[in-house]
């Protein structure tokens, strides 16, 4: 598939859940997720559906999101499922990795050999602030049972964030050094609950760049939204994600199914199309309708110009 400005559309970010088992402060309302209407969620059947549709008329890749995808009950089936899929080349998720443990090495046998965790801090007690009321040794647990499951990458996302992580910079980058992860500090976006934030919340990840001048530059993948340094000598890279200060629309080659089953073009868009209970043709015109509805790039992003979406993240799965 390709769009109206010459994208060719591979990539599928499906939220398989609005709930989470954190309460992050800059992802969703202090009053917590698991009070959505999780009964909403689409089903297994309904997912395969969808996304044997999407792969038929050219979606390669699969990334697993949330809220938190793994408080679904089923999720290794869900996850065995979409990799049985004709077309689907490369299942991903993202998770906060604190159900991750036991779970690991099944979800690796289902399909899931890339993970993506979230990882805003190495401080104990900022971990329990920041995600009102989660255990960092919970996630470390996850990251550890990522890693010995044979999953490659591990990459650990953290939320730049003035005055709350930002002088963990070098901490975080140093997990890089002894670990074969991909630490990745991303801008904080103006959407949903962050606009709650103080402004000196959005810092840019060239901070980082300032901070560890010793960085080496290194290649990126193709379509990667993260350009990528290295610090000499370690095992794993540091990626800058910066969709303020260099917005990287150009190169997107995606699309996006909440829960609920609608699809967003654009993540920061208020244009969503639903495609739930469509089958057949019906469904695949939605899709490629979906596809010619992506903007050339999104409106500008700041503290005084927010995000346009309806959700907050944790509704849209980033």
């Amino acid at each position: 598939m390709t769009d109206g400005y010459g994208r060719k559309i591979e990539y599928l970010r499906m939220s398989v859940t609005d709930a989470c088992n954190l309460n992050c402060s800059y992802c969703m309302p202090e009053e917590g997720s698991f009070r959505c209407n999780c009964n909403n969620n689409l089903t297994v059947d309904e997912f395969a559906e969808i996304v044997t549709a999407a792969a038929e008329l050219g979606i390669k890749k699969l990334r697993i999101t949330g809220g938190e995808p793994l408080v679904r009950r089923d999720i290794v089936e869900l996850v065995r499922r979409m990799s049985e899929i004709k077309g689907i080349e490369d299942i991903s998720m993202t998770t906060n990795a604190t159900l991750l443990a036991p779970a690991a090495r099944d979800l690796y046998e289902a399909g899931i050999r890339r993970i993506n965790i979230s990882l805003d801090t190495t401080d104990t007690e900022k971990y329990a602030r920041i995600t009102r009321g989660g255990r960092l040794t919970d996630a470390i647990e996850g990251i550890r049972a990522a890693l010995a499951a044979g999953m490659n990458p591990v990459k650990l996302n953290a939320v730049l964030m003035g005055g709350i992580n930002d002088d963990e910079i070098e901490d975080l980058a140093r997990l890089t050094v002894d670990y074969p992860v991909e630490l990745r500090f991303i801008e904080l976006m103006p959407i949903g609950n962050t606009r709650a934030l103080s402004k000196d919340a959005y810092v840019p990840s060239s901070l980082v760049l300032e901070r560890l001048p010793e960085l080496e530059k290194i290649d990126s993948e193709k379509h990667s939204v993260a350009k990528l340094y290295r610090l000499p000598g370690a095992k794993g890279k540091i990626g800058l994600i910066s969709p303020l200060s260099n917005h990287f629309c150009g190169e997107c080659n995606r699309l996006r199914l909440t829960a609920d089953g609608c699809l967003k073009p654009c993540l920061h868009s208020a244009d969503e199309i639903s495609v739930r209970g469509l089958h057949g043709a019906e469904l695949k015109e939605k899709i490629l309708f979906a596809v010619n509805k992506k903007p050339r790039m999104h409106g500008e992003l700041s503290t005084t110009s927010p995000s346009e979406s309806k959700r907050s993240m944790n509704r849209i799965g980033g």
